[in-house]
């Protein structure tokens, strides 16, 4: 993803050229991206040799998730629509860990009937669920127990899972009880400890400190886990100079924790995976003039990528195609739907820009798409993976016929 003669290109094809032929918006992805993060996750850590479960919540896209599974990962899921998708898209039950707070008896007895490779229980009601439903099907269930590790990621309070007071896993008190348990149950295999403390994480000190609590709870458990989960995420660079995650360094860290308590070790990224490699085209339908910055309104809106008006973050905005003119006002990025939290971006330093012209989203491959909805009746943009010098179509735009 790059400029060519003044023209922002994703892998070879100009935006301006992609905007013409399928419209805007257009969520765009880049499979060389795709590979080179898989890769290069898989390099970092290849001193401990995980099980990579790809976090399908990021990006539940079919053709994305085949490709996926091809580069050999498996898939953490939250919900039964992801576990059938994920099974769906040839990725095998025995590389699949089924996580979320709220598991319904319907998604319990499914995941049982698939034989994944664990469900992830965050609660004492959740696990007597599971021991219930494999007790009727007659059957021994491998479970993991989800540790709420009271660790503060310093991320987004809307992404953070680790702090006692997020609803996500069980006290130390609750999962040492639950140990001693499941030490006796007839019908689950007690099997990880899992742990996850948040996204959007670029500091290794929150790992290393999540490390540490659970050095101190596996010696209390008196217990053999054979997995330990350490979750996901792995942030990535949105604003382009940011600090980097060392992932080199953290897997030095749970080497030396693998080593000492002879478990394998899983991982759920998403973001680190997926981020990076999407793109959201849009182009402008008008500028309007106001007092202190002009308005940019363009055609995607928070429907199409809700992070901005969520989590109050910034996706960083720039032009398909650059010119040396500089506007005199700050342009505040906007989409068209009727909530004032419906903007993207302001930028005091951007170039001229024109109606008309295309604008480029960066970085929404993960929670980009997948948290799309219909608001205002809006239909859902078009999504194109660019793989091996061709485009392919993996999702087709919605009409408003379908909607309607």
């Amino acid at each position: 993803m790059k400029y060519v003669s003044n023209n922002f290109s994703i892998d070879g094809f100009k935006t301006d050229i992609l905007a013409k032929k399928y419209s805007t918006p257009i969520y765009c992805y880049s499979f060389k991206k795709i590979k080179e993060n898989i890769n290069e996750f898989k390099d970092n850590f290849k001193n401990i040799n995980p099980i990579i479960c790809f976090s399908v919540k990021s990006n539940s896209n079919k053709q994305i998730l085949r490709e996926i599974k091809k580069l050999k990962l498996g898939a953490d899921v939250v919900s039964l629509g992801e576990l059938m998708k994920a099974l769906n898209s040839g990725i095998k039950p025995n590389k699949i860990v089924f996580s979320g707070v709220g598991k319904t008896s319907k998604e319990i007895s499914y995941a049982i009937e698939k034989k994944i490779l664990l469900i992830n229980a965050e609660s004492k009601s959740e696990i007597l669920e599971i021991e219930k439903i494999a007790k009727i099907k007659k059957k021994k269930v491998d479970i993991g127990i989800r540790l709420n590790p009271n660790t503060d990621a310093k991320t987004l309070s809307q992404i953070s899972t680790g702090k006692k007071e997020n609803k996500f896993g069980v006290s130390e008190k609750t999962f040492l009880n639950l140990v001693k348990y499941l030490k006796k149950s007839k019908n689950i295999n007690l099997k990880c400890l899992s742990v996850h403390i948040g996204s959007q994480i670029l500091n290794n000190k929150p790992y290393e400190k999540m490390l540490k609590v659970l050095d101190k709870i596996i010696k209390k458990s008196n217990f053999h886990f054979e997995y330990i989960d350490l979750g996901g995420g792995m942030g990535i660079d949105y604003k382009k100079g940011n600090r980097k995650l060392n992932l080199k360094k953290y897997s030095l860290k749970i080497k030396k924790f693998k080593d000492k308590h002879n478990s394998k070790i899983i991982f759920e990224p998403g973001r680190s995976i997926i981020g990076n490699t999407g793109i959201l085209i849009s182009r402008i339908i008008y500028i309007k003039e106001g007092y202190k910055k002009n308005f940019v309104i363009i055609d995607a809106a928070m429907n199409d990528l809700i992070r901005p008006a969520l989590y109050n973050v910034e996706h960083r905005i720039i032009p398909a195609k650059k010119n040396k003119l500089k506007s005199k006002k700050a342009y505040e990025f906007v989409g068209p739907i009727c909530e004032s939290t419906d903007k993207f971006s302001t930028v005091k330093k951007f170039q001229k820009l024109r109606e008309k012209d295309l604008i480029i989203i960066c970085d929404v491959g993960a929670y980009g798409m997948s948290l799309s909805s219909n608001y205002n009746l809006r239909p859902k943009p078009i999504e194109l993976l660019i793989k091996n010098s061709k485009i392919q179509i993996i999702n087709k735009r919605q009409s408003l016929k379908e909607l309607i």
